[in-house]
């Protein structure tokens, strides 16, 4: 095996942080929560290794902020955090949304609500997917189920960013963030041709000022022109940015779905429902936002049934109903606070719900 090819082992957390680095980041701000506390310890020295910069920000709502200011003068940045963290950060994300600059935000899950546990969990999908600060804004949000796609979807979610002028989050939680497995770190290649950052404060010598802002006051119809901007880039967004991963579908009668570590689970008892006769298949959605809607309603022609299991109460059936169109119903399998299922509970669920 050569040295292009050769496998590291990391856990998930540092997965994220090496993609990063190799990606091009050159800025992270961060302050320690459970479980996600390998990237910024990871961060610390790997990112001054490479020529970067990394800060202990005193506080989550500090780091988000720092993110701001880095983002705005044109490097690649990223902060990362667990639930609550998160919820910190969330002022700091709407900001930086309005003023339409680059950059990738981890969420590794646990336990809520409230300051909850360090177990994995899964309930932040909500906050994720439908914005979870203040106004009308969206982020692309990514959610890998394996190391290796931890790895390539963390380099890609810089080229997103960067792409569309939007920040990026990296949807994972804490069993895959504490996983270790080996990996093959694959040398970066852009998704997209760069195209100049003409918004970022780099000096104004030669030119003319440029100014990033979220606040209009005047005239009135300022901020209304940002919103139709916004609500323009995320029509576009959805329309060129939908991943997901169809697994036995093609004759199943009942489908199965989940994001993250959750479908890496799922799609284990649905090999072993296959062995028993059932036909039963897998949509795993890739971008929690936008959604992929496509494959539930190509499934929802032939299959009877769906079934979401998620680590959480419910929050994703929503989604798999309004892209299925609501023309087949849909079960749920789960609990927040930490609960997590085995294959052998879920291909309990399958046999259960089974279309007769």
């Amino acid at each position: 095996m050569n040295a292009k090819t050769a496998k590291i082992l990391l856990k998930g957390n540092e997965v994220m942080c090496e993609a990063a680095v190799r990606a091009g980041c050159k800025f992270f701000a961060g302050y320690p929560i459970t479980p996600q506390n390998e990237v910024p310890e990871y961060m610390s020295w790997r990112l001054l290794q490479a020529g970067g910069v990394f800060v202990q920000a005193e506080s989550e709502i500090a780091a988000i902020n720092m993110v701001f200011g880095a983002a705005a003068t044109g490097f690649r940045c990223m902060t990362s955090s667990s639930s609550p963290g998160i919820s910190l950060k969330q002022e700091g994300i709407s900001y930086i949304t309005a003023a339409e600059l680059p950059c990738v935000i981890a969420n590794v899950q646990r336990g809520g609500p409230g300051l909850g546990n360090i177990r994995a969990a899964q309930g932040d999908y909500f906050q994720a997917v439908k914005g979870g600060g203040h106004g009308d804004y969206r982020l692309i949000v990514l959610a890998p189920s394996t190391m290796q796609e931890l790895y390539s979807l963390t380099m890609n979610a810089f080229d997103y960013a960067d792409h569309y002028r939007n920040p990026v989050m990296i949807l994972t939680d804490g069993i895959l963030g504490q996983m270790v497995e080996p990996i093959v770190p694959q040398e970066y290649q852009p998704l997209f041709d760069p195209a100049p950052k003409d918004y970022i404060l780099d000096g104004c010598q030669g030119r003319k000022p440029r100014i990033v802002k979220t606040l209009h006051l005047q005239p009135a119809e300022a901020l209304v022109e940002v919103n139709r901007r916004l609500v323009a880039k995320y029509a576009r967004i959805s329309g060129e940015l939908k991943l997901s991963e169809e697994f036995l579908t093609d004759d199943a009668h009942l489908v199965v779905s989940g994001y993250g570590i959750t479908a890496q689970i799922a799609k284990g008892a649905v090999l072993q429902a296959r062995d028993k006769g059932l036909k039963v298949g897998l949509i795993r959605p890739i971008t929690v936002w936008p959604f992929p809607e496509e494959p539930y309603l190509k499934a929802a022609k032939t299959a009877e049934k769906f079934l979401v299991v998620e680590m959480s109460n419910g929050q994703m059936v929503e989604d798999v109903r309004l892209a299925e169109q609501c023309r087949r119903p849909v079960e749920f399998f789960g609990v927040g606070g930490g609960w997590y299922p085995t294959i052998e509970e879920v291909l309990k669920r399958i046999e259960d719900h089974y279309p007769a």
